[in-house]
């Protein structure tokens, strides 16, 4: 048995598919009972900061799909060690690599990294660059019209599907050899937020424009919504260039055999969520086929 924590998720959501796809079995775990994220799957409900809730959902469970971050990593890898787990997949980042534990993001995803790889489990760290999943926080502008403005515009990305992180995932989670990894993924092209808007605008039908916000401007748009030591470590990953995600890797070619997807293969798979209830800047909602 698998666990997937983060099962409603971009990437847990979709390792949760592949291993259904893949017929292997498989329980969601989720904070609270909720409308399954894929058929027939079984979920659990627990905690994930409570380490002493998650007996019922590590019943039977030898591998775990584990995203980083929660209150006391320690102890819930042992929890997991207790419960019989043999194998965690850890989602981290590349912001893992800085050793900067004076950058938010940093420093939780050091902390998680260092605890799955003192809990004594068989481990795989996962550190994609930026998901183009990311591109779905432009929906509320591409509903209020054909301008999308945006943060670190001169800052190109080779992002990654989702879809291939999970793909590195199950494979990490089932097959042998990928112990004690730490596996960096991007797509194949790095692309900046204009050219990521070229695409859509190209995929939906729709004459769209990118707007690069000012650092001012951006640090006003996130004020409020954002917590204030996670803007700082955008502004110093983005602005100040301490993390690169703009390295394209060869890794989940190496792990699946099959090459990364492409933003724009991203875009057609995911045009559903582009389409509903999103105008062409008229208040229209636009059509769309399924899927």
């Amino acid at each position: 048995m698998i666990l997937v924590t983060g099962a409603t998720g971009n990437a847990g959501g979709e390792v949760l598919r592949v291993l259904v796809r893949a017929g292997q079995p498989v329980r969601a775990f989720v904070r609270a009972r909720a409308e399954p994220p894929t058929h027939a799957v079984e979920q659990a409900v627990g905690d994930l900061d409570e380490p002493g809730s998650l007996d019922a959902a590590l019943d039977g469970v030898r591998g775990v799909f584990l995203l980083p971050g929660y209150r006391d990593m320690p102890g819930l890898l042992d929890r997991f060690r207790r419960a019989g787990v043999e194998r965690v997949v850890l989602l981290s980042s590349l912001a893992a690599v800085s050793k900067d534990t004076r950058n938010a993001v940093s420093q939780y995803m050091i902390a998680s990294e260092t605890a799955v790889r003192e809990s004594g489990l068989a481990w795989t760290f996962l550190r994609p660059n930026a998901f183009m999943s990311n591109a779905l926080r432009w929906l509320p502008q591409l509903r209020a019209g054909d301008v999308i403005a945006d943060a670190f515009g001169d800052v190109p990305i080779a992002s990654v599907d989702p879809y291939d992180i999970a793909a590195v995932a199950v494979r990490a989670l089932l097959d042998p050899g990928h112990e004690g990894r730490a596996y960096p993924l991007s797509g194949p092209e790095r692309l900046l937020p204009a050219q990521r808007v070229e695409v859509l605008a190209d995929v939906l039908g729709r004459e769209l424009r990118f707007h690069a916000l000012t650092d001012e401007e951006a640090r006003a748009d996130m004020t409020g919504r954002v917590p204030e030591e996670y803007i700082r470590a955008f502004f110093s990953f983005y602005s100040d260039g301490t993390l690169d995600e703009s390295q394209i890797y060869p890794t989940v070619e190496e792990v699946t055999a099959t090459p990364p997807r492409t933003f724009r293969q991203w875009a057609l798979a995911h045009r559903t969520a582009f389409t509903t209830d999103v105008g062409s800047g008229t208040g229209q909602a636009a059509s769309r086929p399924g899927g």
